[in-house]
């Protein structure tokens, strides 16, 4: 899904996306959007506010994308443990587990209509194998499609920092060049 598809327009004519991420105005003529040299430094003070917002919610979506990459690979190992057991429910097996980072230990599993499941918080509960199936499908396809969501609003929050300071680089360089003007006039006369 490319950023453009993702855009909606709130009523001040701004543009955002699904999650709410305001789009960076462009400023195709800096004549225009700047009216005069003692506005330059309150329009640099504000994009560098927007960039600052936008490298805090970049930063935020970078930790919460992590955090999904290391948890669904836990969801599908634990999803995959559970077909397994669901397949061999006429035989007991013996496998080793993991206690700790190098301890491990065997055991032997009865043939179980039920699995219990680590939610986190000290919380373990009791579930049918069909419901925990169903439930880790659930939380597999949730981590998914949101990680799949960070992914476009990284994409999207890169574009408008990129935005941001091609701007704040322009209404600076602007100011130079109207500075350089006004010494020059002001030698001349």
């Amino acid at each position: 899904m490319s950023v453009n598809s993702m855009k909606k327009s709130v009523p001040d004519g701004t543009y955002v996306n699904p999650r709410g991420i305001p789009q960076a105005p462009f400023i195709e003529n800096v004549d225009d959007y700047v009216q005069g040299r003692d506005q330059v430094e309150s329009i640099l003070q504000s994009f560098q506010e927007m960039l600052s917002k936008y490298k805090f919610m970049e930063m935020s979506t970078l930790r919460r994308a992590a955090g999904l990459r290391e948890k669904i690979p836990d969801i599908q190992k634990t999803l995959d443990s559970i077909f397994f057991l669901d397949s061999k429910q006429s035989e007991e097996i013996v496998t080793t587990y993991e206690l700790n980072d190098t301890l491990y230990a065997k055991a032997n599993i009865k043939p179980s209509n039920t699995v219990y499941l680590w939610l986190g918080a000290n919380v373990m509960l009791e579930y049918p194998v069909q419901e925990a199936l169903q439930l880790l499908t659930s939380k597999l396809k949730a981590a998914k499609d949101s990680l799949q969501t960070c992914e476009e609003d990284l994409e999207f929050l890169r574009e408008n920092i990129t935005i941001v300071e091609v701007n704040t680089a322009r209404v600076y360089n602007w100011d130079v060049q109207k500075r350089r003007e006004a010494r020059e006039a002001k030698e001349r006369t």
